[in-house]
């Protein structure tokens, strides 16, 4: 469906399908959008409290029984722009309705049980949107670079894809996407890193290792992508060079996948009458001690 400047809809336009190639994938790109940055930042804000009408929708009918929710997964490298999308996307709603979750090393505590352990743990509950800064992907892409072999790499990513299909089955809607930043634009942002006094937290010596690791990455991330993208939970790989596009593109298919849940208010579980009568015999009256 055409609307604003989307002349395609972000989850069909960024989906990884058989054909998908991250090599030849241009990460300056904007697929489906067809305006500049300032009308995309003018859309975003203009469909903001759609959006935030519909997760508070999602909300109430978690609180009277519903197993809906979402689950927003966000990968990519560092720098990649995972962090804004948590405050310029889910920011525009009521931030109880979210559970943000990001995922570091795991602990040696961690290390012990099964690796989607923990990713259990943090799944959103009923009625909420979670947002995951990194995921149970990790656990496939770090263990690839540093040598996993393909059959092992491979079972992690049945074991994903059938706990996906779980959640799916149980109401909860995945939206998978992953931010692809090119080689120059992270080298630039990294700099800006040192640079900005501002910025020093934001910086580890460990990005610098991991960005001389490029190439193994972006092969492990195709890999990962391609077995990993399914009929129920889809990858999208989005173009992370232009930040307003990463976000207006994420923030769109959000908006999308609530409204195809077709949500509507949760009825009172009360007799409206009666509750209406009873506070209107307050109105007239000051409180008195008893």
């Amino acid at each position: 469906m055409k609307l604003g400047g989307w002349q395609q809809d972000p989850r069909t336009a960024l989906r990884v399908d058989e054909h998908f190639d991250l090599a030849a994938f241009d990460r300056s790109g904007t697929p489906g959008w067809t305006l500049g940055r300032k009308a995309a930042e003018a859309f975003m804000e203009q469909r903001a409290q759609h959006l935030s009408d519909l997760q508070e929708q999602l909300f109430a009918n978690g609180k009277t029984g519903s197993r809906k929710r979402i689950l927003v997964v966000a990968q990519g490298l560092d720098t990649a722009g995972k962090g804004g999308l948590a405050r310029h996307v889910m920011g525009q709603v009521d931030p109880q309705g979210v559970a943000l979750k990001a995922f570091k090393a795991p602990t040696p505590e961690e290390r012990a049980e099964p690796f989607l352990a923990r990713i259990e743990r943090a799944l959103p509950k009923p009625g909420m949107i979670g947002f995951f800064d990194r995921s149970q992907y990790e656990d496939m892409l770090v263990p690839g670079v540093n040598g996993m072999g393909a059959e092992e790499l491979a079972e992690r990513g049945r074991m994903i894809n059938d706990f996906e299909k779980q959640l799916v089955d149980d109401e909860c809607v995945i939206l998978k996407v992953c931010l692809m930043v090119s080689y120059g634009e992270q080298g630039r942002r990294l700099l800006e890193r040192l640079d900005r006094p501002d910025k020093h937290w934001k910086f580890s010596p460990h990005d610098l290792e991991v960005r001389g690791q490029w190439f193994k990455y972006q092969s492990v991330y195709q890999e990962v992508l391609r077995q990993t993208s399914t009929d129920y939970a889809p990858w999208m790989v989005i173009p992370a060079d232009h930040k307003w596009y990463a976000r207006a593109a994420v923030s769109e298919a959000l908006t999308r996948s609530l409204e195809e849940m077709e949500l509507t208010w949760p009825e009172a579980d009360f007799n409206v009458a009666e509750e209406r009568a009873r506070l209107a015999l307050t109105l007239d009256a000051e409180p008195t001690l008893s």
